[in-house]
């Protein structure tokens, strides 16, 4: 009987859907060994740590020193990175300040680990036999060499001397 008094009718229709499709199994989580792809944003960071430790400003900082400017890490894009790359195994947080320094306790530093550290010259190797290509098909016409870069430590030296 339908709410306002009537007599209806009582036929319910369903449908069923049986699905053929195996259910996979989850992905398993990665390995150490594992690739890792690498957005520019995550090589940039690695270039900037192949000199020492830093801290988030100071890739920052280096990142628009050796791109002369061309890119420049927000902090949204650098925290992301940073973290996704701590998960990959491809940095460490460091527990004191690096260089002895008596910083803000809330700067956070961070390093290399090995397989960060052969991750990023891998890509090195992968980014060169590109520009080699490209030279060879006459898109370059000039090497890609600007001016060379002083290490983060040739500049400590520097000026201290």
């Amino acid at each position: 009987m339908a709410l306002d008094g009537r007599r209806v009718s009582g036929v319910t229709i369903s449908t069923v859907s049986i699905s053929k499709a195996r259910r996979q199994a989850p992905a398993a989580t990665p390995g150490p060994d594992a690739p890792v792809f690498l957005t520019p944003a995550v090589f940039h960071v690695l270039l900037a740590l192949a000199d020492g430790p830093s801290h988030g400003y100071g890739i920052m900082q280096e990142v628009d020193e050796f791109t002369a400017g061309s890119t420049r890490l927000g902090p949204g894009t650098l925290y992301r990175s940073i973290q996704r790359m701590v998960v990959d195994g491809l940095i460490e947080e460091l527990d004191i300040a690096a260089h002895d320094e008596h910083d803000d306790d809330r700067r956070r530093y961070y390093r290399l680990t090995p397989k960060g550290l052969a991750t990023a010259r891998g890509e090195a190797q992968r980014l060169a036999a590109l520009v080699d290509a490209a030279q060879q098909r006459k898109l370059l016409t000039t090497p890609a060499s600007g001016l060379p870069r002083r290490s983060r430590k040739a500049k400590a030296g520097a000026s201290r001397a």
